[in-house]
């Protein structure tokens, strides 16, 4: 698995970056097929003495993308928390790709006496518990970003004038704004 570290307005030490690529680097035996590993470190509060190392790391594959983000008193608890955290999801979605196996080879088992078309795949139910709709106003990202203000809102969809396609403008964890465009 290929892991990067970096450092949001902070430098990040070689040990610490070592620490962090072995122990995420690892994290594929639990999952095999884990592609990529993205670990980010920064000060939580930045102003006081005592701030907190802040660790997020996202992971990478099987068409999924687990993500963690911790606090600690340094980065390195920092990266031990994440890495619980991370094998605890790891195990869960695990178990999830197990079972739905388990249930396509019965349907394979089952192919020669069940007609094809009547086959379906296992789903997993979510439960949707509230459904909009409404017309995606034209803007570029900067009138998204207000109007997700002024709606006081996490976020906010929009076709971005830009590309011509959706996109959502969101409100990160660090205060700063993201874009998603859909291709």
């Amino acid at each position: 698995m290929d892991v990067r570290v970096s450092g949001r307005r902070t430098t990040v030490s070689d040990n610490l970056k070592s620490q962090a690529v072995d122990k995420i680097g690892k994290l594929d035996k639990f999952l095999s097929g884990l592609d990529s590993a993205e670990v980010h470190f920064w000060e939580e509060n930045a102003s006081a003495r005592d701030g907190r190392e802040v660790c997020e790391v996202t992971l990478q594959g099987h068409g999924h993308h687990i993500r963690t983000k911790v606090s600690a008193p340094d980065g390195f608890t920092a990266v031990d928390l994440a890495v619980d955290k991370l094998e605890r999801q790891l195990r869960k979605l695990k178990s999830k790709m197990d079972t739905q196996s388990r249930s396509r080879e019965k349907i394979q088992l089952a192919d020669d006496l069940v007609p094809e078309k009547l086959i379906d795949e296992p789903q997993i139910d979510y439960s949707i518990v509230r459904s909009k709709s409404f017309a995606l106003g034209e803007m570029d990202a900067d009138a998204a970003a207000l109007q997700m203000d002024l709606l006081g809102h996490d976020f906010y969809m929009f076709t971005n004038s830009e590309t011509g396609n959706a996109a959502v403008i969101y409100r990160r964890d660090d205060g700063d704004l993201g874009l998603i465009n859909a291709e």
